[in-house]
């Protein structure tokens, strides 16, 4: 297991990204937290099985109907302090 942290950027603000992804990642047993930036992106921190991060990863580059996803960036990070996915 390899956690992630990853910027979502497009329109992904106000289209109920983050409350999308907290389901999917509770679907897929994934853990960490999402939140917004400042910026107008939505920052994740995702791990769990290599399988279930990849499956998460690929939903979030289509993410929710009304959202529009111009962009993903990642990177190795340390996991998660706690069990669950947890919108911040």
């Amino acid at each position: 297991m390899r956690a992630r942290l990853v910027v979502i950027r497009g329109r992904v603000q106000g289209v109920g990204y983050r409350d999308w992804m907290v389901r999917e990642a509770g679907r897929l047993g994934v853990q960490g937290w999402v939140r917004n930036r400042v910026d107008g992106a939505v920052e994740a921190l995702v791990d769990g099985e290599e399988a279930a991060v990849q499956a998460l990863l690929s939903a979030c580059r289509r993410g929710p109907m009304l959202a529009r996803v111009d962009d993903i960036t990642e990177e190795f990070a340390e996991p998660p302090e706690g069990p669950g996915f947890v919108r911040r």
